[in-house]
């Protein structure tokens, strides 16, 4: 296939999309099940809820030094190979998820994550750079809902392989692995080369550090960037113990794990169905009053999760969170595709999720520290409060914006 050759949006974004949903089903799995994998792995009881907010940061801990390079590496030699990258190293990481016999052994393996993570930005400045600008909300949306599918399909095909067939964990594990590794035939053979309309000249340490200041300088990719953390930091707050709490209510033993596979991955669906809808309503009406309603709304769901009286209740949360979440992600992904400046717009994309690994490192340890003073109840009312706190920021952005337009008016 010729690298060089145009590739139409839509071909691209299939090819992405479905990349992006077996990384997400793999991720979903560990989050899902990393309080059970450590029990299986010789983890004192006690000890579960604060290494699960431990091991979970640990995803993020070596990604975040690797972050700006990740883009500059892509835009300067090659998208597809960064991309093909993460799907390599996937499939090693949910292998060592697998075999691992010891917590150290399993941390190692999500420390490796780190290497991983990294080709999101990169997929969507490809992305960018061959959608019409009409068709930007909805890539955005559509793109967006892969997360959400993969999501909602990790926990169920694991609550169907262990509950449903009588396999293990690590069976689920050794399946993601296989599928990871058939993502990199899928990304060799059904995309191309999408070079940005700038290729980087420079050092490679140089380009960086540039691309970080020149994001960072940029007040209005800034504000947005603070916004997408905030919110990300409040999911990645109560997302690792969200099974601790399915099991509070549920019950250990048999159906355990579909009973998580019904709350964090069933559940999930409803986001993957809400996301397009979400793109063209925020093409219409604006991204920034859907991001402030659905965290506002978020926040209210999260911090209710621990009152729910059964599981079937607490799915029903779950779903109405996922399609609040996955608004969140599809506006966040608009506003920095339409509002990033030319000259810095693909820096920026490649740098989207940045405030994903500054808060995956702090939301789960500040969750592992909530739980160990309160319990893992207490966790879901201090994320509901993040939440909060970053839909009233967007909601007097929004007035002052209004409050400016009346006055050129007047």
């Amino acid at each position: 296939m010729n690298s060089r050759a145009p590739q139409g949006w839509r071909s691209l974004l299939v090819a992405y999309a479905i990349t992006s949903t077996v990384e997400a089903l793999g991720v979903s799995q560990i989050f899902a099940y990393l309080p059970l994998r450590l029990r299986e792995i010789g983890l004192p009881e006690a000890e579960i809820p604060a290494f699960t907010g431990i091991f979970t940061s640990l995803i993020f801990v070596f990604g975040i030094l690797l972050v700006p390079f990740w883009g500059v590496w892509a835009d300067k030699y090659s998208r597809r190979a960064v991309i093909v990258r993460s799907a390599v190293v996937e499939a090693i990481v949910f292998a060592g998820v697998a075999v691992a016999q010891e917590p150290w052994q399993l941390a190692a393996a999500l420390l490796l994550t780190g290497l991983q993570l990294g080709n999101t930005g990169v997929m969507l400045a490809a992305l960018r750079d061959v959608t019409p600008p009409g068709r930007i909300g909805t890539m955005s949306a559509l793109f967006g809902a892969t997360g959400p599918i993969g999501f909602a399909i990790g926990p169920v095909i694991a609550g169907l392989m262990i509950d449903g067939m009588g396999l293990t964990l690590p069976d689920v594990f050794w399946v993601s692995a296989a599928l990871s590794a058939a993502i990199v035939v899928v990304l060799l053979v059904g995309t191309r080369e999408v070079r940005p309309e700038v290729v980087p000249a420079g050092r490679v340490v140089e380009l960086a550090r540039n691309a970080v200041l020149g994001v960072l300088r940029d007040r209005g990719v800034r504000r947005l960037f603070i916004i997408f953390g905030v919110a990300i930091l409040a999911n990645q707050m109560y997302r690792p113990f969200l099974p601790i709490l399915v099991e509070g209510i549920f019950g250990s033993g048999a159906g355990l794990a579909s009973a998580i596979a019904l709350v964090t991955g069933t559940a999930a669906l409803v986001g993957a169905f809400v996301s397009p809808v979400s793109g063209p309503i925020g093409d219409r009406i604006g991204f920034r009053p859907v991001l402030s309603a659905s965290l506002i709304g978020g926040g209210i769901v999260v911090a209710l999760m621990p009152l729910a009286p059964a599981v079937g209740w607490l799915a029903l949360l779950a779903a109405v969170y996922a399609a609040l979440q996955a608004a969140v992600q599809a506006m966040m992904f608009g506003l920095i595709a339409t509002e990033a400046p030319s000259e810095r717009r693909s820096a920026t994309l490649n740098l989207v999720l940045l405030p994903l690994y500054v808060a995956g490192i702090i939301g789960p340890s500040l969750g592992a520290l909530v739980a160990a003073g309160t319990g893992v109840e207490g966790v879901f009312p201090a994320a509901g409060v993040v939440f909060l706190l970053g839909g009233l920021g967007i909601a007097g952005v929004l007035r002052r914006v209004r409050e400016a337009r009346r006055a050129r008016v007047g």
